[in-house]
């Protein structure tokens, strides 16, 4: 994170070495490396690192309420929907103030998160979850198709940069309109993160330990909420990040669970957006790409790679189990009808053995009633 964020303040037209940060910043408005460094390059990379925290923990929430690994906002209509509520607006010609935007894009994702719950059955299999998630969300990217249709050339533009997620022309301002809603989502997710960790066992388990799998998972969904529509909000719905971010926390630590998954989750996901905004920024420059087109490009291979090697991982623990299994079980071969057949022989001559010595067997006298030769041998 270090690394990435002294790039991201130094990489760029003009060119601040890092041992000059320190001045530019104290310089402020006085040099042009003192206004680029606090006005426009410092507010993008607190935005960035807010943006991927917020994003990378409500990755977490989903996966760890739902116990599905692919369950990211992207394909549960939450995403599509915060971006419908934005987008919507711009097209239809409304003027609406800059403070309106984050309510309107917690509408829209709780509209596409509700929808998803209601069409599963309020979230009674997590399966079902995930899958009627992914049709509302190609139903929202529907509408939000039908209003690019609709829009001017300019907007359209405007639309399509918004909804590839981009930090581009970011100021203060927009850092500043996120904290109300982090003051609200951050003590509801310390408070969820013990409860994530009782989901995991199932929902039968979870609710003879005393939690409500029912509600507990529309509280998730709720959490998630305040914590992405926020964000798409102001940067729009950066792609994957919340995919790759709890992998990333599940690979470095297998053995924890989600209270400490949580944290390291959110620190993973402002590290992927801050190095995915150093290509958006410098790859074409002077022309900036949407930053969510690189979170896309490198974390769909990369979480799959992650998913791979934990599934690898957990092999390799489970095989040693099997192989000692198998080294108890006989294994058939010569070896084995040999000592078999020795075995065999042992067990006739020492039931004719007892046979001669056990009176009323010889005799012609019929055994007790319920005795057999071999039980009284035995």
């Amino acid at each position: 994170m270090a690394v990435s964020s002294v790039c991201a303040l130094s990489l760029g037209t003009p060119y601040v070495p890092p041992h000059g940060l320190a001045a530019a910043v104290l310089d402020g408005d006085t040099t042009l490396a003192g206004i680029v460094v606090t006005e426009l390059r410092v507010p993008r990379l607190v935005l960035a690192l807010v943006a991927g925290a917020c994003l990378g923990a409500a990755g977490l929430v989903l996966q760890e309420a739902l116990r599905n690994p692919l369950a990211v906002p992207e394909m549960l209509g939450v995403s599509s929907g915060a971006a419908l509520g934005v987008a919507a607006p711009l097209v239809l010609s409304l003027s609406l103030p800059a403070a309106v935007q984050p309510m309107l894009a917690i509408g829209g994702a709780a509209l596409g998160g509700g929808l998803t719950l209601l069409a599963a059955g309020l979230g009674r299999s997590p399966s079902a979850v995930l899958l009627t998630g992914a049709a509302v969300a190609a139903a929202l990217q529907a509408a939000l198709l039908v209003l690019m249709v609709m829009a001017d050339q300019l907007d359209l533009q405007l639309i399509y940069r918004y909804l590839l997620g981009s930090l581009s022309a970011r100021t203060w301002d927009d850092v500043a309109g996120l904290w109300p809603w982090l003051l609200v989502a951050a003590p509801a997710l310390v408070l969820c993160a013990p409860v994530l960790s009782v989901m995991r066992l199932g929902d039968q388990d979870a609710e003879a330990l005393g939690v409500r799998a029912q509600r507990a998972r529309l509280a998730a969904l709720a959490i998630a909420v305040l914590l992405i529509a926020p964000v798409t909000a102001v940067c729009g719905p950066v792609a994957w990040v919340g995919f790759l971010a709890p992998h990333l926390a599940r690979w470095l630590n297998p053995a924890a669970g989600a209270v400490r998954w949580l944290p390291w989750s959110a620190a993973w996901g402002a590290v992927v957006v801050v190095i995915a905004d150093l290509p958006a920024r410098l790859a074409l420059a002077p022309v900036e790409t949407p930053a969510g087109a690189w979170t896309a490009l490198l974390g769909v291979p990369a979480g799959v790679a992650l998913m791979r090697s934990g599934g690898r991982g957990r092999a390799s623990r489970r095989r040693p189990a099997v192989a000692s299994a198998a080294v108890r079980e006989p294994l058939p071969g010569p070896r084995k009808a040999a000592v078999d057949a020795a075995v065999d022989t042992s067990r006739v001559g020492a039931s004719d053995d007892a046979g001669a010595d056990a009176p009323g067997l010889d005799d012609g006298c019929p055994p007790p009633s319920g005795a057999t030769r071999t039980e009284d041998v035995r």
